[in-house]
């Protein structure tokens, strides 16, 4: 019997043909990278193949690293194998990949969302054989409210607290969601102050990226500057001595858990907004029948009840435990690693 084109392994997700991994756990020698979230980014790979405008975010992350980018849908030939790009949209820089030999097309889907959050390259469905896809969200309890009505709670709940004499203090990770949330807030409101940990990678996306005006929040920045303002921050920063200098103060928490019951409530927040950047229930559902994919591998998440559910409508679906953790990394990450 054939070895399968791609194939899980101890390192990570294996093309032996190519000798190539797909965003290894452990150091290889050649790895393509999907996006810069620390859980598919990883340090210590001799060789790094990513989209290019994930280039400055690996190399902000990771230092000093041997690696080159492509162009979304430019091929590359490895050992006979083809590769390719393909936007994600699950934040800026973030792709599909895709492999093909001998006609047999396989996807890795890495994270994504098929939402325009205006910031990020569109998603774009790719016809394939087989298509390994997260599961982040994979229950039908999932289900998105459009961005556009997010936004406007969210507007409408800083403007409340600027005129109750508060600064809005609204937590999300700082690489992606951060930029999608200032991408999206009412600037007539206030000023918008950021953590070190946004605020980094702020002045990295601003090379490509048309962001609103921030002010980083320093020992200098004042009490008095910041109230009525926003402050961006990693939900790392919950909690900590650094908000005492925001009282009084509301917080607010940006993530697709908050659609849970009992989320916000763990989080201590105020106020629990859902705002995801990976797809829920249906946009996992109408991604895969897109596809066209007869195999299809479920990864991090709900992928036992997920894998079930397509095997129901007469899928070859089966999962594959590997160390991605979607959402709960980005929520529970230090701030340091901007993951968060």
């Amino acid at each position: 019997m054939e070895k399968p084109l791609l194939a899980f392994t101890k390192k990570g997700i294996y093309c032996e043909k190519a000798g190539v991994y797909l965003d290894p756990w452990k150091p290889v020698d050649k790895a393509i990278i999907s996006h810069g979230h620390a859980d598919h980014s990883r340090w210590g790979h001799k060789q790094y193949i990513t989209h290019k405008r994930n280039i400055p975010i690996i190399e902000h992350r990771l230092g000093n690293i041997n690696s080159s980018g492509v162009s979304w849908g430019e091929s590359f030939v490895v050992n006979g194998v083809k590769f390719s790009l393909h936007p994600a949209g699950h934040i800026p820089g973030s792709s599909q990949i895709r492999v093909e030999h001998k006609g047999e097309v396989w996807v890795f889907s890495g994270d994504y969302k098929t939402e325009d959050d205006g910031l990020s390259t569109p998603y774009e469905s790719i016809r394939c054989h087989s298509f390994i896809t997260e599961c982040t969200f994979g229950l039908p309890a999932f289900s998105w409210r459009p961005q556009k009505e997010v936004f406007r709670d969210i507007n409408e709940w800083w403007a409340e607290n600027r005129s109750e004499g508060k600064t809005s203090v609204l937590f999300g990770y700082s690489l992606g969601k951060a930029q999608r949330l200032l991408k999206h807030l009412d600037t007539s409101i206030g000023r918008i102050y950021t953590h070190a940990a946004v605020e980094n990678l702020n002045e990295v996306l601003r090379t490509y990226l048309d962001l609103p005006d921030t002010i980083r929040i320093t020992k200098e920045t004042k009490k008095e500057d910041l109230k009525g303002n926003l402050v961006l921050a990693p939900p790392s920063a919950h909690g900590s001595p650094w908000l005492r200098k925001m009282v009084p103060y509301e917080t607010a928490t940006a993530s697709g858990w908050m659609a849970f019951r009992g989320a916000r409530r763990r989080r201590a927040v105020d106020k629990g907004f859902v705002l995801s950047d990976h797809c829920d229930w249906e946009g996992l559902l109408g991604s895969i029948e897109a596809t066209g994919a007869t195999r299809v591998i479920c990864t991090h998440g709900y992928s036992d009840i997920f894998s079930r559910f397509l095997r129901e409508k007469g899928l070859d679906a089966r999962t594959e435990e590997t160390q991605y953790e979607g959402e709960l990394a980005e929520i529970n990450s230090s701030g340091n690693d901007e993951k968060d």
